[in-house]
């Protein structure tokens, strides 16, 4: 079983959660004569099952990339970005040879090796990441239901499938939607709202925390030359 800072643990996690609304539901059908309505709950297992399309990945993946952008010129390795985030270093590993991959960072060697952006802050999409991290994945598989009807004995006719599926005609405008609010948001848009947000020697204390990090391995370099990727 995997753990919940891994993929499998996040569906685990998902599973866990639904579960009870789906109990809550056959409680409420119990209750229907008393004027009880169960589609809230469904509804919330409908919302859960679309919040669940994005896995952890982005969501660390994006944590991390925030510790690059006041990194400049200096690399930061993947592990130290991973436990400054309190995330599995092992995963997020992973996650950097995707985004490397895809070109939104450059990887150095060494022991002050590690990663950094590879474009400005500004010019990497959050769509971009996602992208890197899940592949492009459409947000709904429709299974082409319409042509199934049991009225239609002698196969479906012409108008039943004519053109997109009425159904999927709109996820296809909520995917749009979703994709071009992906693409409207940059890491520094993400990153402005932090800076506003955290008090002033946030920044300072960040930078600090990653210098002492380097130093300690520049004095062990031979334990950390293979560590850093």
């Amino acid at each position: 079983m995997g753990s919940a800072s891994s993929p499998g643990g996040r569906r685990l996690e998902f599973l866990r959660i639904a579960h009870p609304i789906r109990k809550l539901n056959v409680a409420g059908k119990a209750r229907q004569g008393k004027g009880r309505n169960v589609l809230p709950c469904q509804t919330r297992t409908n919302i859960l099952c679309v919040m669940a399309h994005m896995t952890v990945s982005v969501e660390y993946g994006l944590h991390c990339l925030l510790g690059l952008i006041d990194a400049g010129d200096a690399p930061r390795s993947a592990r130290d970005l991973a436990l400054f985030q309190g995330i599995s270093s092992s995963f997020a590993a992973k996650i950097f040879a995707k985004l490397e991959k895809a070109g939104i960072v450059t990887a150095a060697e060494g022991v002050r090796g590690g990663y950094r952006l590879a474009r400005p802050a500004h010019a990497i999409s959050v769509l971009e990441l996602v992208d890197a991290i899940e592949g492009r994945k459409p947000l709904f598989d429709c299974q082409d239901i319409r042509g199934r009807c049991a009225l239609f004995e002698d196969g479906a006719p012409e108008w039943a499938t004519r053109g997109v599926c009425s159904i999927h005609a709109v996820m296809l405008k909520a995917e749009k939607a979703m994709r071009d609010t992906l693409a409207s948001e940059t890491l520094a848009d993400i990153g402005g709202r932090l800076e506003r947000k955290a008090p002033a020697e946030f920044g300072g204390d960040t930078k600090a925390w990653f210098d002492a990090r380097l130093a300690r391995r520049r004095s062990r370099p031979s334990q950390a030359e293979d560590r850093q990727r």
